[in-house]
């Protein structure tokens, strides 16, 4: 047996600490039913006894109200119940861990989904490898992003769409909808359809916003306008009227809130409820899992989206190592998580270039944590 196999079978998790972040956002941004100003983490370090120490992050909005967890809960989570779970097992044994944190703890996705992005970046360390190799290896090392527009201010959406470009950091943008009257809605999407370039792919996230009457009142103005894509109009478990909405609908449907797990993701896409699905770690508790919920839609005809909660590089990077394994990603990525903090959490922040974000290649999730920002903006117990 190789001494890179001998050290990564015995080596084990000996601590688990959890930390929640408040990074500062460059502008407010608004959900159908919150806003934030800062942006929430769970920050994970998972040492092993090899010395390495292997980071993670989970990431919320607004608290429980696009999830049931909220960064409080996420952490007391891991403390009281999911780290003591952990604490001696054998850190290459990435699925066992899911088990054992499955059995500590019901859903918890975004908690567990921290940690096991932690147990990838340590193994990954470990080995000397980034963390896609555990996973089945990169298939691409770029993707085409999407940045996220969410003022409500149409004026300053557009100043800021126009910014991303000139840059060369974003062409492709989703606008948040579902705060606002739909008058008010159609005009920002109005603004930007005649202030960007022609074809400029514009997608939509009612994040549950809206009923079926609206949908059929409001998706076929939208098509006019254009858009490419529409997010999760409906409240998540309306099975039947999102089936009807995603039958009707002239453009394609994106399940988001509606899937986390396998048997969602079954449910859902044999129901039709969407042309398209939105990955999230936070959504689907683990890589593995992740790397599951995509071949479902994928067997299923689903085209996939690689979609974000406003993570760091952190964050990001452990997303971006996933995505980089999986045959087909038609959507590309929505991680511009680190270009709305006010100070992003690492030293070495993602590459954003030609309009793509491009996959980190050290060894783990390919990402330093910046000890001093960590600490700046950790809560205070």
């Amino acid at each position: 047996m190789s001494p890179a196999r001998d050290l990564c079978r015995e080596t084990t998790i000996c601590t688990v600490r959890a930390r929640i972040i408040e990074a500062p956002t460059t502008r407010q941004h608004k959900l159908s039913n919150t806003s934030i100003r800062y942006q929430g983490y769970v920050f994970v370090e998972v040492q092993l006894d090899n010395g390495v120490t292997g980071y993670g992050e989970g990431s919320t909005l607004g608290g429980p109200r696009w999830a049931e967890e909220s960064v409080e809960a996420m952490k007391a989570n891991i403390d009281g119940y999911l780290a003591p779970a952990l604490i001696g097992h054998a850190a290459s044994q990435l699925e066992q861990a899911s088990v054992l944190m499955d059995r500590a703890a019901k859903r918890n996705f975004g908690a567990k989904s921290a940690i096991d992005m932690a147990l990838l970046d340590g193994l990954g360390k470990t080995l000397n490898v980034p963390a896609h190799v555990l996973l089945g290896g990169a298939v691409r090392q770029s993707f085409d992003t999407v940045w996220a527009l969410a003022s409500g201010d149409a004026v300053q959406e557009v100043d800021e769409a126009q910014a991303m470009i000139a840059r060369g950091w974003f062409n492709r943008f989703k606008i948040k909808l579902g705060f606002a009257d739909p008058a008010t809605d159609m005009a920002r999407i109005r603004a930007l359809r005649h202030a960007l370039p022609a074809h400029t792919v514009l997608i939509v996230d009612v994040n549950q916003g809206w009923s079926e009457a609206e949908c059929i009142r409001h998706l076929p103005a939208l098509a006019a306008l254009e858009v490419d894509l529409v997010e999760q109009p409906i409240v998540a478990g309306h099975r039947e009227a999102s089936q009807r909405v995603a039958a009707r609908a002239p453009m394609p449907i994106m399940m988001d809130e509606s899937v986390s797990t396998l048997a969602e993701a079954r449910q859902e896409t044999a129901a039709a409820t969407g042309q398209v699905l939105s990955l999230k770690l936070c959504k689907h508790g683990s890589a593995h899992n992740l790397k599951r919920v995509a071949g479902i839609a994928a067997a299923a005809g689903v085209e996939l989206y690689g979609g974000c909660l406003l993570e760091s590089s952190i964050g990001a990077a452990g997303h971006l190592q996933v995505f980089a394994t999986l045959p087909r990603l038609e959507w590309g990525t929505e991680q511009f998580g680190p270009k709305i903090l006010v100070e992003d959490l690492v030293t070495d922040s993602l590459v954003y270039r030609d309009f793509k974000v491009h996959l980190p290649d050290a060894p783990g999730i390919g990402v330093t944590p910046d000890p001093d920002i960590i600490d700046k903006l950790a809560k205070k117990d």
